[in-house]
């Protein structure tokens, strides 16, 4: 029997049971797209909390905890192991600085750092460069936004107090200074931090860099960064104060970066090893992973279930199939058909049932993943008044191609089973029974 007419034979049975046919496809898409659409939240939930983490943390990095200092000595181990870029001490001072600048003054945190690796380690300024003379310095992104003057304030104020009456918040970004800092000189004096704290002497410095703006629109940076020349300065200046003790002036924080993130694990290991203690976000990546690993199997497994609910309407219609084409059966037979292609036949249809309804399945589960994606944000907005949510890129469902291979194997492989037991049965038909049948 040439393919051509086992494809007849399916149609033919296809076409007079339409009605049929089209609620077991239906049945088979339902179980297939609730399966795909659930799984989807956890591949979705992962990827957002993923870019959460990644875009919050240089995932090259890794962190140093405790006190200890480096030695210059342990610092050069360490450069010296095998893709690690670089080692970074950024140094907080425990003063805020008070910058002035043509009638405006602004309040931020200092740190310093050795500007060759901090340019290495951070890359591109969002304008300017970064300092080469002692008297240089960058500064955050938001900085000439807060450098504001007394009538601003009094604007701000005012405009606060709006915000809140309407129950949202004010971030100033209206005011402040609205021309480039490149190459403008400032003062700076340092504020410690206790209750007694007096300034310091003015000083004077020029604004050569900017910084890129942070990941999130939330987070606001004005500090400034010194390089590690200007140490020695801000200790003398602080030390004049008498409110801050020598060794409690500095706080120092390293951070090693490897080359890439590949490589992040195997110097991990290697620095565990000599006995540092060190974290890098690729361990809570990998934690996470395994998370949610776990959490989509288990909701690949709920949808499995829907899929074989499914199945029951599959195998009753095949069943049905086999008991209303007895004789046609024994026709086949009788001219000499074999068991494997009857069993084919029927295999075939319920293959047909399986294909069709995960192809319609997965066109809807995309359709779906995207209207959840564009409406629960604003759901969420609606519910809880904040509009975060809609300005967050947060994905709720996710469906990547590995997603629609697993399913479509689930969805197919259930329709093949639940249609191989009547196809068996159409194979154990007798011959004589089979053309009595309507006769």
């Amino acid at each position: 029997m040439l393919f051509k007419d086992q494809l007849d034979f399916v149609t033919q049975h296809i076409k007079k049971n339409k009605l049929r046919v089209f609620m077991t496809v239906l049945a088979a898409t339902m179980g297939c797209a609730f399966l795909i659409v659930l799984a989807s939240v956890g591949f979705g939930l992962q990827d957002s909390l993923r870019n959460e983490i990644l875009s919050d943390e240089k995932v090259t990095k890794i962190q140093v905890f405790g006190n200890e200092q480096f030695t210059d000595d342990q610092i050069h181990e360490i450069k010296g192991l095998e893709h690690v870029e670089t080692v970074l001490e950024t140094i907080t001072v425990n003063a805020h600085t008070h910058s002035f600048f043509e009638g405006r003054d602004t309040n931020s945190e200092l740190f310093v750092a050795n500007m060759q690796d901090f340019e290495q380690v951070n890359g591109k300024l969002a304008e300017g460069k970064y300092p080469t003379k002692p008297n240089e310095i960058i500064v955050g992104y938001h900085f000439a936004q807060t450098l504001i003057n007394d009538a601003e304030r009094n604007i701000i104020d005012e405009k606060n107090k709006k915000a809140e009456a309407e129950g949202t918040h004010y971030d100033g970004s209206e005011e402040g200074y609205k021309e480039s800092l490149i190459g403008k000189e400032i003062e700076l004096s340092l504020v410690p931090h206790t209750d007694t704290a007096e300034e310091t002497e003015k000083m004077n410095y020029t604004i050569v860099g900017v910084m890129k703006k942070p990941s999130y629109d939330w987070m606001v940076n004005n500090a400034v960064y010194m390089d590690t020349e200007q140490k020695p300065v801000i200790a003398t200046n602080l030390a004049a104060t008498g409110d801050v003790k020598e060794d409690e002036m500095f706080y120092s924080e390293f951070n090693i970066f490897a080359d890439s993130m590949e490589n992040v694990k195997p110097i991990l290991d290697k620095l565990k090893d000599k006995g540092y203690s060190v974290y890098s976000v690729t361990e809570q990546l990998d934690q996470m992973n395994v998370f949610f690993l776990v959490l989509k199997i288990g909701l690949i497994f709920v949808g499995t279930i829907a899929v074989l609910i499914a199945s029951i309407g599959i195998f009753n219609t095949m069943t049905m199939a086999v008991t209303e084409r007895t004789r046609e059966i024994g026709v086949l037979k009788a001219i000499g058909a074999s068991p494997k292609l009857i069993q084919r036949l029927f295999l075939m249809e319920s293959t047909f049932i399986g294909i069709v309804g995960t192809l319609i399945a997965v066109a809807i589960s995309y359709v779906l993943s995207f209207a959840a994606n564009a409406a629960l944000p604003l759901i969420l907005e609606a519910a809880t008044g904040e509009d975060a949510f809609s300005r967050n890129e947060i994905t709720f469902s996710l469906i990547p191609w590995q997603l629609v291979i697993i399913a479509s194997a689930i969805s197919i492989g259930v329709a093949m089973i639940s249609g191989y037991r009547p196809a068996r049965k159409a194979t154990k038909i007798d011959v004589i029974q089979a053309l009595r049948q309507e006769l």
